[in-house]
């Protein structure tokens, strides 16, 4: 071997040793450093997976539930569903004049975010109704699954898919791996995620729960349709989630991961029980992805933040510190 071979050896290996010496690239959770939030998630496992063991958890017992905008994938600088929302809106613009001179979409069409996001909640919602109704479920997830190929974000030149975050693909199916049933319980649209999440997180479409519009059932002289309506039926945020989990799960989880206060009281009702445990994704790498907590307007994360210093079952993932890679 000659002598530039020796030292390209060298390197390489005093790189893999690096890499391996602080948890990155480690058969488990191979994206994830050696820290609180790795120990964390591996004692976790272990202690309600091992029979014998003083906080084992039956399989059927083992629910776990993920926030989606923030916590799988990025949510900044507005949340995904939100921007296919607005190239929707101009999309149909010329079949609405009217929209020129008419909130927010007047601002939509201008593109002046500052204006839609001025118009509130009831803005919002006018530009969800706008787009997300008056059609079957079908056609709709057509029209999500086309932006999908096409659409990218503007900082990372991304497609949207590629924004998941590969940490929390790899808990996922640690999860999954030990008999963990995943759901996601999300404030997004759960028509919108049933388009792409399935394949994203291997989560299959009625483990998705979110918010969502009214249905129209009609048997349209025998072709039965279901058509998305102009009502909100459930608006996954809050107090909300903890409900919709009663609901539609019928379980506590024993696990709720999340990023933001939209995940408090989901995080409240999972770790109201022996052998639980709350993570919440803490977005601190400005670099790599965004830095934000309590004074953002996207994914803002202040009472959960002071909750998660005073209970010792809950756990900050540090993503700057503890991430070998983001996505």
């Amino acid at each position: 071997m000659n002598k530039i071979s020796i030292i390209s050896a060298v390197v390489v290996s005093t790189l893999s040793f690096t890499s391996l010496a602080d948890g990155c690239g480690s058969p488990l959770l191979p994206s994830w450093k050696d820290g609180s939030s790795k120990t964390a998630i591996i004692d976790f496992v272990m202690k309600t997976t091992s029979e014998g063991s003083d906080s084992f958890v039956a399989k059927e017992d083992r629910i776990a539930v993920f926030d989606n905008d923030g916590t799988l994938w990025s949510e900044k600088p507005f949340y995904f569903q939100l921007v296919f929302a607005l190239d929707q809106i101009k999309a149909i613009a010329p079949n609405h004049p009217e929209w020129k001179n008419e909130e927010p979409f007047k601002s939509v069409l201008a593109d002046n975010m500052q204006g839609v996001m001025e118009s509130g909640k009831e803005g919002l919602l006018k530009l969800i109704m706008a787009t997300h109704s008056g059609m079957t479920v079908e056609e709709y997830q057509e029209s999500v699954d086309e932006w999908l190929k096409v659409a990218t974000d503007k900082r990372f030149n991304k497609k949207y898919t590629e924004l998941t975050y590969q940490p929390m693909k790899e808990m996922l199916t640690y999860l999954q791996d030990n008999g963990f049933k995943t759901y996601i319980v999300s404030g997004g649209g759960v028509d919108f995620m049933r388009v792409w999440a399935t394949e994203a997180y291997n989560i299959p479409p009625e483990q998705i729960i979110g918010s969502a519009l009214h249905y129209q059932y009609s048997y349209n002289d025998g072709n039965p349709t279901m058509t998305k309506d102009a009502s909100l039926l459930t608006l996954d945020d809050k107090e909300v989630k903890p409900a919709n989990i009663q609901y539609i799960i019928g379980k506590k989880p024993i696990l709720a991961v999340g990023n933001s206060d939209g995940d408090h009281a989901m995080m409240q009702w999972s770790t109201s029980q022996p052998h639980s445990m709350a993570m919440i994704v803490h977005h601190t790498d400005a670099e790599r992805e965004w830095q934000y907590d309590r004074e953002s307007h996207v994914g803002r994360l202040d009472k959960a933040l002071d909750d998660a210093k005073s209970r010792d079952n809950w756990h900050l993932i540090d993503m700057k510190k503890e991430w070998c890679v983001v996505y």
